[in-house]
């Protein structure tokens, strides 16, 4: 996961399908904000950043044991969030630093993950 996007991927025997969620907060967005005021951009950044956590916080409910990795620190910036709210106390909730990856890496690094579990 990063800022603009994230990939959920279900650890199941087929694991294979992927789903992803996109931060409302483009590129073209960003211009389009930025011509207007730079602080009207940082603010309309971070409630776009927020829609997007909760985004991802609502999918992440359905789930008993989380692995968030990815390049950015997107990753721990989310799983803050998570650990501040009580609404996932019973979900674990990992952290891995990992470079960019291939969809096909990225599942695979699910894989081995979850299968020394």
């Amino acid at each position: 996961m990063d800022h603009a996007s994230a990939h959920l991927m279900e650890f199941t025997a087929d694991a294979g399908e992927v789903t992803t969620v996109e931060s409302a907060f483009t590129h073209e967005a960003k211009e389009e904000t930025l011509v207007k005021s730079e602080g009207g951009m940082q603010q309309k950044e971070q409630h776009l950043e927020a829609e997007y956590y909760r985004n991802l916080g609502d999918v992440i409910k359905n789930f008993d044991h989380v692995l968030l990795f990815g390049p950015t620190k997107a990753k721990a910036e989310l799983a803050n969030i998570l650990k501040a709210d009580h609404h996932f106390d019973k979900i674990e909730i990992e952290v891995a630093q990992t470079d960019k990856m291939t969809e096909h890496q990225q599942l695979a690094f699910v894989k081995t993950h979850f299968s020394k579990q």
